[in-house]
């Protein structure tokens, strides 16, 4: 990719089998942005470059987006799945040298840092979670004519090659149609963002990962998820949660008794804008971390 943050160096880290991209830039204490679909790390280069005045900042892309390494998946789907993806971040900030650091995550880096959360809870500070709820509660709570507008989470689960062949066909229209049907505001992504998000999307092996992180959600990250609420495994360190406002949109859950039924020290909001709240309202996205992490 060409663009980057500004005053953000870039490097190129080993975590156990794959090598992740991680901006970075700061001192103070650690936080963790993580980018979901169909973006990168360049997602937070607002809030990133505001928390990087007196926070030590890490903007990864995750496993199988942007420029860190897309393996193939295995015969059993375990490669993209949000455990896997967790300890990526885990091993990358020990790498880093901080065992403990805040983590906020949006969209599939939102539940990439929920199973971080579960997994590694002394390894993590504070939570966020930005516009999604935890694969088990997601896939409860589909129903009827609500699968219309999730349709990408059944199409690209399914458990053949069949949506790699057609969204090769003509990537530009699959991703751009999340790009700018989940904005309300088109100027928060500009044309060269845009663009890059595009770039890295049809990369090499990118499309082939988004189906096998898609893939793990509905089936393992599912099973995860359940295993956890079957034995009451809750969230333990601060958490915070926020979403767009859907405005006269009916939701089919009710995000803030989805994240109470997770975590006992929770903060919510809902936030006017669309999808990209980092992007649409970094303002309001910035004020709420620094009020969780500074806290």
């Amino acid at each position: 990719m060409s663009s980057r943050i500004p005053g953000f160096t870039y490097e190129r880290i080993p975590v156990g089998a794959v090598t992740l991209n991680a901006a970075v830039a700061g001192a103070g204490k650690p936080v963790v942005l993580l980018h979901g679909f169909p973006q990168t790390h360049l997602t937070w280069r607002h809030v990133a470059a505001n928390l990087a005045a007196d926070h030590f900042v890490v903007c990864p892309d995750l496993r199988g987006y942007g420029d860190s390494d897309k393996p193939a998946d295995d015969a059993d789907g375990t490669v993209y799945t949000k455990r896997t993806m967790a300890a990526d971040i885990v091993t990358l900030l020990r790498a880093l040298g901080h065992d403990r650091f805040a983590l906020a995550g949006h969209d599939r880096g939102g539940l990439v840092a929920f199973r971080a959360g579960l997994d590694h809870s002394a390894a993590i500070s504070h939570l966020a979670i930005l516009d999604v709820i935890p694969a088990g509660d997601m896939w409860a709570a589909l129903r009827g004519a609500a699968g219309v507008f999730a349709f990408h989470l059944y199409f690209l689960a399914q458990q053949s090659d069949l949506p790699t062949r057609m969204i090769r066909a003509d990537p530009d229209v699959f991703f751009g149609h999340f790009l700018d049907g989940w904005l309300h505001d088109p100027s928060s992504v500009p044309a060269e963002i845009r663009a890059e998000y595009l770039a890295a999307a049809r990369a090499p092996g990118a499309i082939e990962a988004v189906c096998a992180d898609y893939r793990a959600s509905a089936f393992l990250d599912n099973d995860h998820d359940e295993a956890d609420r079957a034995v009451g495994n809750r969230l333990m360190m601060p958490v915070l949660a926020l979403w767009q406002d859907p405005g006269e949109m009916r939701l089919p859950f009710d995000p803030k008794a989805v994240w109470a039924a997770w975590a006992a020290d929770l903060r919510t909001a809902a936030v006017r804008c669309g999808h990209f709240l980092q992007e649409e309202r970094p303002d309001v996205v910035v004020g709420a971390l620094r009020a969780l992490i500074d806290d």
